[in-house]
């Protein structure tokens, strides 16, 4: 299992999340997006329609009648409805039982005291654990240059 932290400090999560998903989406993965909770779930799904005129993500809530079929799946549980092997936490969101995905994504706001401590937090119990980690920071163009 590959977990990488993705550390923003140009762009909010808004910004950043709907390219990563994109590439995702482009290599087959089907996707869960972890938020902290329901009002932001639902804010990403309004926003991941309209962020951007020529694109489309396929995607729905853990709410919707068909979520077990969408390729992204927006939630703010620890479940993982749609059998994604990637899952995206973001905010802060808190990850349940890892197993079974192929990568983790950590996404955490470099302005905010309360999620730098959080994603440290998860980093130490992580590598603490045998896991092999990544660290992405972004530089002042907005893109991700490996850091660890």
């Amino acid at each position: 299992m590959d977990i990488l932290f993705y550390h923003l400090t140009e762009t909010r999560v808004e910004d950043a999340l709907p390219p990563l998903l994109e590439k995702s989406i482009d290599r087959n993965w089907r996707v869960v997006v972890q938020t902290v909770d329901a009002e932001r779930s639902a804010f990403l799904d309004g926003h991941l329609w309209t962020w951007k005129a020529d694109s489309f993500l396929p995607h729905g809530q853990e709410t919707d009648a068909f979520a077990a079929e969408q390729p992204i799946l927006i939630t703010a549980a620890g479940g993982n409805t749609n059998g994604a092997t990637v899952r995206f936490l973001v905010d802060g969101a808190e990850p349940s039982d890892l197993s079974g995905y192929e990568r983790i994504v950590f996404m955490f706001d470099g302005h905010d005291e309360g999620q730098l401590a959080f994603a440290r937090g998860q980093w130490k119990k992580l590598k603490g654990e045998g896991h092999s980690l990544s660290y992405w920071q972004q530089n002042h163009d907005g893109r991700w240059e490996k850091k660890a």
